[in-house]
């Protein structure tokens, strides 16, 4: 009987290298790969508080479980100087700012933001290209807007005695509602707000601005309340001094103070008449190292879904029009949203158009003479 060898077969150079490489060579691209999409990561810069929020629940933390692209976020308080210091010196480390509009016009006509074409969007819920489901006035050359919110008046009904305000007027009226007022500090809206107060109808504010008599005339507007404003700049700040009882009324974004009603039980009630309808979006900042995960985020963002998600967190209306079918109910409380959307027919019958373009034009020169007026 034969003795079986015990000879073991040794592979030869030809089958490790026909074999034993590529495969090795594909666990390596795998494990480096994704090791590259776990520590890939965005920078954010936006709004802070009940906003960022809704943001994150609506629809960050699935874009960061769906692409391994981790989402940083830091606030700001707007404008494009942050922005224009870090494209000047070439040293970018906003990847994404959510800005308002005006901000988003003048960022992309001066080369501080990257071009997006709507038309490489995804579709509607409804199948409907990107830049038909967008409204007309959401589309800019660097992308498009997300949500329209407004600024409204509001007052603590705990506070305020059995006389409740009912319009932009009461605001200005101190001896019909003595105590202070909370504003943000800047013309935007301020401006408005004044000429309003002041008798002018929403659909000649504009052109009431532009002339300088009609600027003189809301500066005026604003002198006569003057010494009674609290400033703020951050969008969390008016639910609390509301809360202390630091103002007795303050303008204020509609959804801080939704969340502030429904989570928070706060009794705060939003005058809706002379709301200022705005609307705001992402952006890329020029120079960004990260312009492909930049890119894929805002895209994800602009979806009908995360438009429709960030609306069950937070009253702000999404831009396309197929996303604001997605939009039922509260997503924590199930307390219907359409009601307190600032867009619904009974909340838009006396809303102000935010006018871009006039922001656009004029917003340096506005800014310059608000804090001229604000150091008298």
């Amino acid at each position: 009987m034969k003795r079986k060898s015990s000879r073991r077969l040794v592979p030869t150079r030809r089958v490790v290298d026909r074999v034993v490489v590529p495969v090795l060579a594909a666990l390596v691209l795998l494990i480096c790969g994704r090791t590259a999409a776990q520590e890939q990561s965005i920078t954010l810069v936006s709004w802070g508080g009940a906003y960022a929020r809704a943001c994150e629940k609506g629809f960050i933390e699935r874009f960061e479980r769906e692409t391994g692209i981790e989402v940083r976020m830091e606030d700001y308080n707007g404008g494009l100087a942050q922005v224009r210091a870090q494209v000047d010196v070439g040293n970018v480390y906003w990847d994404v700012v959510d800005m308002e509009l005006p901000d988003m016009v003048r960022g992309c006509d001066e080369g501080l933001l990257v071009p997006i074409d709507v038309d490489d969007l995804a579709p509607g819920s409804d199948g409907s290209q990107a830049a038909d489901d967008l409204h007309e006035d959401a589309i800019t050359e660097c992308g498009p807007t997300n949500l329209y919110y407004s600024t409204v008046v509001v007052y603590n009904d705990a506070r305020i005695g059995a006389s409740k305000p009912t319009s932009i007027t009461d605001f200005f009226d101190l001896e019909k509602f003595p105590g202070r007022r909370g504003m943000r500090r800047s013309p935007l809206v301020n401006l408005e707000f004044a000429l309003m107060a002041d008798g002018v109808p929403p659909d000649e504010v504009y052109a009431t601005l532009d002339t300088e008599a009609g600027v003189g005339r809301a500066f005026r507007k604003l002198d006569s309340i003057k010494d009674r404003i609290v400033w703020w700049e951050a969008g969390a700040q008016p639910p609390q001094m509301l809360a202390d009882g630091e103002v007795v009324m303050t303008t204020a974004y509609n959804g801080r103070i939704f969340n502030a009603q429904v989570l928070e039980r706060q009794p705060f009630v939003i005058v809706w008449d002379g709301q200022v309808l705005d609307t705001g979006g992402l952006v890329i900042v020029e120079g960004t190292r990260n312009l492909e995960a930049a890119m894929e985020f805002v895209r994800f963002a602009n979806t009908a879904r995360s438009m429709a998600d960030v609306g069950r967190y937070i009253s702000y209306s999404p831009t396309r029009r197929s996303a604001m079918d997605l939009v039922s109910t509260h997503a924590e409380t199930g307390v219907a949203m359409s009601p307190h959307m600032p867009t619904s027919p009974d909340n838009a019958r006396r809303a102000l158009h935010n006018d871009w373009e006039w922001w656009s034009d004029n917003g340096e020169e506005m800014n310059e003479r608000f804090s001229t007026w604000l150091a008298k």
